[in-house]
């Protein structure tokens, strides 16, 4: 099998040939060209070819046209601060008060010189890969977005305080989100992940992700045309599984804080999981605790599909050494071939 049919028949809830890995090495592509994280992310070209070196290298089954999170702020206006070993931040916050809100109007996408380049790398890697392996695009959540738009603290108040400034800010929110990811889409993207922190049972109670984040996933979900896979970047899911699958997502990334096999069980069928490796945790790991995190993982969740193994976070940190991310590799090749009857 290629990585393109191993991940659309583990995504079906049958066995492939072995366990699907997504290593969503974001930033490593700037190592292997010899270049730092802001220079790398200047050139579509730039991230296309690392990307390719990093899916040659770690043998993984997607390659990424994600830059960073605050690229979206960034396009919306607003700044991003640039460190030499981790993720660009968000500067700034875009809505400095509430009234901010009804003025507001989402960028165009196709007169974005930065979502451009997203685009751009997306169809450099659609134009060296075809359907050979799944190309993913990523969109921030219009629930999630307004963390880096007015800051965390603001925008709980909004939820709370502001149902009708909310209702506008989700309006605004959905139709950028819907247009970003139709536009990856088109440019050559198997797959869109919709990164909603925002909504994880650590972040806001259940009952209030039922009134706001899973009534907009609905309706964005609903008009993405292609399939999505939610993120909750470290947050826990198990008790709002039911209400994810529910908004139409095909996929979910876990978190290391719940059991894989618990987690497992009650997605079997509905979403295909995503996850768990700690990646704070696995800038320590030696290479024979990464075979030990895989061999675990695969054990709790491999057996009938439905199941893929990477990351709980969705981004591999900087500091996370070359040895650890091949011995993860290794230890698929190893333990992640079908039938697992290795399995007690």
């Amino acid at each position: 099998m290629n990585a393109m049919q191993r991940v659309l028949t583990a995504m079906s809830f049958r066995e492939p040939d072995r366990v699907p890995l997504f290593l969503f090495t974001t930033l490593q592509g700037a190592r292997e060209l010899g270049l730092s994280i802001a220079d790398y992310f200047s050139r579509p070209d730039y991230v296309a070819e690392g990307q390719m070196r990093l899916l040659r290298k770690y043998r993984g089954d997607c390659v990424s046209g994600f830059y960073y999170a605050a690229l979206e702020l960034q396009a919306w206006g607003g700044e991003v601060i640039f460190q030499p070993d981790c993720p660009p931040n968000a500067g700034p916050a875009i809505i400095r008060k509430a009234e901010d809100i009804d003025g507001l109007q989402a960028p165009s996408v196709a007169d974005s010189p930065l979502l451009s380049r997203t685009l751009e790398t997306i169809r450099l890697l659609k134009s060296r890969l075809g359907d050979t392996v799944p190309i993913l695009g990523t969109v921030i959540s219009p629930f999630s977005l307004p963390v880096m738009q007015m800051g965390f603290d603001h925008y709980l108040e909004l939820i709370h305080e502001q149902p009708d400034r909310l209702t506008r800010l989700m309006r605004i929110n959905e139709d950028f989100c819907v247009e970003w990811a139709n536009a990856q889409l088109a440019a050559g993207a198997t797959a869109i992940g919709y990164a909603d922190p925002v909504s994880s049972v650590t972040v806001i109670p259940r009952e209030l992700y039922l009134k706001t984040g899973q009534p907009v996933a609905k309706r964005t979900l609903a008009r993405i045309n292609g399939p999505v896979a939610t993120h909750l970047a470290s947050g826990r899911c198990l008790s709002i599984i039911d209400d994810i699958a529910a908004t139409g997502s095909a996929g979910l990334g876990v978190s290391a804080l719940e059991d894989l096999a618990t987690l497992k069980a009650a997605a079997q069928g509905k979403l295909t999981l995503i996850g768990n490796l700690n990646g704070i945790e696995m800038r320590r790991w030696t290479t024979e605790q990464a075979e030990r995190e895989v061999k675990t993982a695969i054990a709790k969740a491999g057996r009938g599909g439905g199941f893929v193994l990477s990351d709980n976070h969705g981004e591999i940190p900087w500091q996370v050494p070359e040895e650890t991310l091949m011995a993860i590799a290794d230890a698929v090749e190893r333990w992640g071939r079908y039938p697992l009857d290795w399995i007690e």
